[in-house]
């Protein structure tokens, strides 16, 4: 089949790849325009469109592809294509552009679909506490992630994963998942199932989510912390400073102590929470490079802080 390609971050490298070595024809590759990244905001390509750039794919970068995205949907609509690809693209694909591919459009989405629809799946299952996640293929319609299922996989979620590990495997499974559907659509043999069950909504994080309240139960403070790392990265304020928490991890036994506040007991740095104290591993105080949290610590010279 002929096949278009939608896709931006790491995340959609893994299925570009698959469709690039499979027998279909991968006739372009979209991904969002150049964006400016590190302290020189230096002009550079998505993760994908790097892909795409060194396997020497035909690449089409804009930042929509609604009905607005005249030239886009016009340079598409010329190639024909049989089956639209979209796997974390960041922006929807409205009509006339939807109704282009002979198949429409499917996406490959990083949830138990209708759980967690939106931007950051991975993300709010974990913040969430949810005992699982996956992936899904469905098929692309105007209302977000609504679309009729035709394949999902499901795993548990690791008591220490944190969504950049989470993602990092789902991104690959999810594509021998999506290849497979791709390959079942060719053959006539795909067929998609309703989706059914509770719908929630998985916005895209913003820096307040990375903020930590300590006054919450310490499961409740790992939850968040794993599901915010390592973007936009969990942080807290001491002695003014921000503080980002890279590495925390849960304790067992340790006598509780008020939320919010940093001692060091028995060698280990641990912060109060709304139940049992968690352990700081590895920080990273604003201005400086990442430290053992033991480090930073006897730098502060205290046997007590606050943090905020």
């Amino acid at each position: 089949m002929k096949i278009v390609f939608a896709g931006t971050p790491q995340a959609a490298v893994p299925s570009l790849a698959l469709l690039a070595d499979s027998p279909h024809d991968l006739v372009a590759v979209v991904t969002r325009t150049d964006a400016p990244l590190g302290r020189k905001r230096t002009l550079t390509p998505s993760p994908v469109g790097q892909a795409a750039a060194d396997r020497d794919l035909r690449l089409l970068k804009t930042n929509r592809l609604d009905e607005a995205a005249t030239a886009a949907t016009a340079e598409i609509a010329d190639l024909a294509p049989d089956l639209g690809v979209i796997v974390a693209y960041g922006g929807l694909v409205r009509d006339p552009l939807l109704s282009v591919p002979r198949l429409g459009w499917i996406n490959l989405h990083f949830s138990l679909l209708p759980r967690w629809r939106g931007a950051a799946p991975v993300q709010r299952a974990l913040i969430a506490g949810d005992a699982r996640t996956g992936a899904a293929v469905f098929q692309l319609v105007p209302e977000l992630d609504a679309g009729a299922v035709f394949a999902v996989q499901s795993e548990p979620i690791g008591r220490h994963a944190t969504a950049g590990t989470l993602l990092s495997g789902l991104s690959e499974s999810g594509a021998r998942l999506l290849l497979g559907v791709v390959d079942d659509l060719e053959a006539g043999r795909a067929t998609a199932v309703d989706q059914s069950g509770e719908v929630t909504l998985a916005p895209k994080l913003t820096l307040a989510d990375a903020r930590i309240d300590w006054s919450a139960p310490a499961e409740t403070v790992h939850n968040r912390i794993r599901g915010v790392t390592p973007e936009p990265g969990a942080f807290t304020t001491v002695n003014d400073v921000r503080l980002k928490l890279l590495d925390v991890a849960p304790t067992h036994g340790a006598l509780p102590h008020p939320a919010g506040v940093i001692r060091e007991i028995d060698k280990k740095v641990l912060i109060g929470t709304g139940t049992e104290p968690l352990e700081l591993v590895t920080v990273q105080p604003a201005g400086k490079t990442t430290m053992r949290a033991a480090d930073w610590w006897r730098g502060l010279a205290a046997t007590e802080v606050v943090a905020s």
